[in-house]
């Protein structure tokens, strides 16, 4: 049986949880069902229509249109990239550096503003020194990056278009894209030119891909490749609903297998909106939770464990503020439903800051419709980024207090609180253990708990030379002894 593994397509190469709620009951019988709540996101959020082929004739229509409305925003991305490497001959010889070479890469991008702005992959562009852009119309032009998040695996490039009329794409609403939706992917699989492939949407919020800790990706079955990578995911009505970003593939081949899965738009708006100030902020509702169990479910009065059950919620958040308790299950976002806490920080990371949005929410067996305004997670208490002294294995260790915001700027699925590693320098001591790493939470140290980046500091001083430390490492604890001078060494504790 071949390993499945996850391939990015350039050959060769969101936000913490809270709710803002204001209440309006609208189950007067004090008894909730699935169906009710069901029937609540309905009201709150409309559907578009569907419907299937109707005739021989109409089965035999034609995607031409559709292709050419789209193609000629899709470009073709080519990079390169000068890497110096230091080689050793021998033990004999002393360190040499090599003749320097030259790694190409290529992908897709859209463009997205006539002004000569193409949204890509990051990955398609990381670490390169040349970028050129190549139009359907064979026109080519110097790019510049101008904005990355490698946390939504996003880039955006400006070219000049000299005066020149370029096309552009239009983004289209991603949330009404439907399973089964037929979408054209367009892009330059393998450096052979552009090329337009056809599929359906496969399925909707996919999460656990590994590309990125803060989103959903659109699944589609339509053929994609190495060199896909930034292309466009097009609906039937000429919009672009998804930007192709990778594929599962069944073996070393690297080809497609029907698994391919793209950024929604709606991300991509969120991210040219970031742009524009230079920095991403996604929408922050000071709440917790953790999904559903059958039991739970049936406790809430739900058919099914759908949503999100909240079990905390942050002093002096929005979710605080609007009247948001514990116990609370969050089941739709405008109409959307909730399927888990991934599935909600996405509906509210694809939401602009300041936006009002509907909630559904059972409580109490009972469905209520409420309305919440999203706000930018605030960096309460201050990040006091600060360099371990030394003396002790974590030496030259960069650390910092957890906010709302620096969770978010982090990622990884950061708690809002506690002492966080953000950087371990490749000379400092720990480098050489693999403890700690940036993203690991500093628990304990020699037995007390820390909260803050002062605590952690002050812990240090008095180790005397033997220093015990606690870390979570995304929910694995670990807890690490050293001994002055060398002695070292880590245990997993439950």
């Amino acid at each position: 049986m071949k390993a499945k593994g996850l391939v990015l397509l350039a050959a060769g190469a969101v936000g913490g949880l809270a709710l803002a709620l204001s209440f309006n009951t609208m189950n007067a019988s004090g008894t909730a069902s699935g169906q009710e709540a069901a029937e609540l996101a309905r009201t709150a959020g409309g559907e578009p229509a569907r419907i299937v082929p109707g005739s021989a004739a109409q089965v035999n229509l034609s995607f031409a249109p559709v292709a050419r409305q789209v193609q000629p925003a899709v470009v073709n991305i080519f990079t390169a990239r000068v890497v110096r490497q230091r080689q050793q001959m021998s033990p004999f010889f002393s360190v040499f550096n090599a003749e320097p070479r030259v790694e190409n890469s290529l992908g897709s991008g859209v463009i997205v503003d006539a002004a000569g702005l193409v949204v890509t992959n990051n990955h398609v562009v990381q670490g390169a020194d040349q970028i050129i852009v190549a139009l359907a119309d064979r026109r080519e032009y110097p790019a510049k990056l101008v904005f990355s998040e490698p946390r939504l695996d996003l880039a955006l490039l400006r070219i000049e278009p000299r005066g020149s009329d370029l096309p552009v794409a239009t983004l289209g609403d991603s949330d009404r894209a439907q399973v089964g939706d037929l979408v054209l992917a367009i892009g330059n699989p393998f450096g052979v030119g552009q090329t337009v492939t056809q599929g359906i949407v496969s399925a909707l919020a996919r999460t656990g891909i590994g590309v990125s800790d803060t989103q959903f990706f659109i699944q589609t079955d339509a053929a994609i490749n190495q060199g896909n990578s930034g292309g466009a995911l097009a609906a039937m009505n000429g919009e672009v609903i998804g930007i192709n970003t990778a594929i599962l593939t069944g073996g070393r081949e690297g080809g497609s297998i029907g698994l391919g899965f793209a950024v929604p738009s709606n991300m991509v708006k969120i991210f040219l909106r970031g742009a524009e100030s230079g920095k991403l902020v996604t929408a922050w509702i000071g709440a917790e939770g953790e999904a559903l169990t059958g039991q739970t479910a049936n406790q809430a009065g739900l058919d099914r464990p759908t949503g999100m059950l909240v079990t905390g919620v942050s002093p002096g958040s929005p979710s605080a503020r609007a009247g948001l308790k514990p116990g609370d299950i969050v089941y739709a976002v405008d109409g959307k439903a909730v399927i888990d806490p991934s599935s909600l920080r996405y509906q509210i990371a694809s939401q602009p800051v300041g936006s009002t949005v509907t909630l559904t929410v059972v409580r109490g067996r009972e469905a209520t419709n409420l309305q919440m305004q999203l706000m930018a997670p605030p960096e309460s208490p201050p990040r006091q980024l600060t360099q371990v002294p030394g003396g002790n294995i974590l030496a030259g260790v960069s650390i910092a207090n957890l906010s709302p915001a620096l969770a978010q700027e982090l990622g990884a699925g950061l708690p809002e609180r506690g002492v966080v590693v953000v950087g371990v320098p490749a000379q400092a001591p720990a480098a050489r253990t693999g403890f700690p790493r940036p993203g690991d939470i500093v628990e304990n140290v020699n037995g007390q708990p820390v909260a803050n980046v002062d605590d952690v500091t002050k812990a240090l001083m008095l180790a005397q030379g033997r220093t015990l430390f606690g870390l979570n490492r995304g929910g694995r604890r670990v807890e690490c002894l050293f001994q002055a001078p060398s002695s070292f060494g880590c245990r997993a504790i439950s």
